[in-house]
């Protein structure tokens, strides 16, 4: 079986660079340059601007869903195709956001759209009752990766996630749910908790009492003993019930982790006995068919899957694993048996299972984990190579696919709680130099993931990725001297 990552990245270098990019200034984009394109917007994008506008006054900020969120105003987009997106003011994008993670074959795929479209004239999205696309789409994750013995689909990974816990609770009768400090887990109450960066804990659970997350727990990102303290502790505190991990790191790899990491918690949670629940809500069939499971050869207790297990097609979401555990899920009543109760009524509807059973066929035939991995290698080292040219702070690196681009490391910053009035003007300023980042790259043409993050595809050929790299180079050639970032905040 093919995988996306080619050569596994060294953590602690990656590390030592970010650390080496926070100990200074961060460098802004000129103020002239930063000017030429926010006009891109109010000028090139008059029909986003109205339509955004308009939209405020039905939607909460004007979009739906997070990731439409960017700075000055979310673009609107027209047409979705393999590796472009066009908005609806004219303008063509490489899409390096690809739904935030789950099109690995690029965007719209026609071949999966036309077995969708043969679907939805035969059978219509939902019925409500079984289809055999459940059972093949359930059988077809089990072939790639062994350790889904069985699974039970459901409408996103936060809902995933939530079923994870709620089995572990009841599989190990403890109580304790540990995570990485700065890892992203779905919104349920108990996991709005320490978002984005380590020890943040409660900064974003606004209208969730504090008494939904007393049994969530923190350890240190990619830091065993960190892990085992916890583990230990929580001994004392009615036990660990699950560790959560997103295989390649925080953040979709944002905060990557040492090689041997996922193995040294698997042995961790075998003696403390706890439940190791891999969060393959990006990494599932984007590493590789396998998972990231299958790349580093560590079998977790559960696997959670969202976005990318209907291939970006809606309610995608889904809990796989050890056939004991997951048989706590199944549907129905049993007399005399616990279930973990989950529901949704659109969840393996037909029109989901079936796009994600002829996905995951489709990435089979064409090797197309691996291609998308070949561009995310040519992607990150033409970066570094611009980088390199002018001298610049920047750091990139990749897991593949998964391609990262920190030009001011907005989530880096560690919080200090003796000194947080300065650390949290510190956030607010290089966030918004991020958001100026993230607008730049879409003046350029460029779609990315918060100006930091990037999806590579199957369908991002050498000159796609070559186009990429000189638009991303024009930002490179407008930033300033570190020093001028003072008083640079939104």
């Amino acid at each position: 079986m093919s995988y996306a990552i080619s050569s596994y990245p060294d953590a602690h270098e990656i590390y030592t660079k970010i650390d080496a990019l926070m100990a200074q200034a961060p460098t802004p984009i000129k103020k002239e340059a930063m000017d030429g394109y926010l006009k891109f917007f109010s000028e090139g994008c008059p029909k986003a601007k109205a339509k955004v506008e308009e939209a405020k006054q039905y939607i909460p900020g004007g979009v739906q869903h997070n990731l439409a969120f960017n700075y000055p105003f979310p673009l609107v987009i027209d047409r979705s195709e393999g590796a472009y997106l066009y908005d609806i003011d004219g303008h063509r994008y490489i899409d390096f956001l690809q739904a935030g993670g789950p099109t690995i074959l690029g965007g719209n795929d026609p071949a999966v759209r036309a077995q969708v479209i043969e679907l939805l004239n035969h059978v219509g999205p939902s019925t409500g009752l079984f289809h055999e696309f459940e059972l093949s789409l359930a059988k077809e994750i089990n072939r790639h990766m062994p350790a889904v013995e069985m699974f039970r689909m459901l409408g996103s990974g936060t809902e995933s996630v939530m079923a994870a816990i709620r089995v572990a609770r009841l599989a190990t009768g403890k109580r304790n749910v540990i995570k990485a400090g700065g890892a992203y887990h779905g919104w349920s109450d108990q996991l709005v908790y320490s978002l984005k960066a380590p020890r943040t804990r409660r900064f974003e659970s606004h209208g969730i009492p504090a008494s939904a997350q007393r049994l969530t727990r923190e350890a240190a990102p990619n830091d065993l003993g960190s892990l085992e303290r916890l583990l230990r502790l929580n001994r004392l505190r009615g036990g660990t019930a699950c560790v959560l991990v997103e295989p390649v790191g925080p953040e979709s790899g944002t905060r990557p982790l040492d090689k041997d990491y996922n193995k040294g918690a698997r042995e961790l949670c075998d003696k403390y006995g706890a439940l190791l629940i891999f969060d393959e809500v990006v990494t599932a069939f984007r590493v590789g068919l396998g998972g990231a499971q299958g790349y580093f050869g560590v079998r977790p207790d559960l696997t959670c899957f969202g976005k990318i297990v209907a291939g970006g097609y809606p309610s995608a979401g889904g809990l796989g694993g050890r056939r004991d555990l997951v048989l706590r899920m199944a549907a129905g009543l049993e007399s005399g048996k616990k279930r973990a109760y989950v529901g949704g009524t659109m969840a393996a509807n037909p029109l989901s299972a079936a796009a994600g059973y002829f996905t995951l066929r489709e990435i089979e035939k064409r090797d197309a984990c691996a291609a998308a991995g070949r561009a995310g290698d040519r992607l990150t080292r033409g970066l570094q190579e611009a980088i390199a040219r002018r001298g610049l702070p920047f750091v990139a690196y990749n897991q593949g696919s998964i391609c990262h681009l920190e030009t001011v490391g907005a989530m880096f910053l560690k919080i200090d709680y003796l000194r947080i009035a300065k650390v949290l003007k510190e956030i607010k300023l290089r966030k918004h130099l991020m958001e100026e980042y993230g607008a730049a790259y879409a003046a350029e043409g460029l779609v990315t993931l918060a100006g930091s993050r990037m999806y590579t595809s199957a369908a991002d050929t050498d000159e796609v990725i070559d186009d990429a790299i000189a638009r991303f180079e024009r930002v490179f050639d407008a930033v300033d001297a570190p020093a001028s970032a003072a008083g640079r905040g939104a």
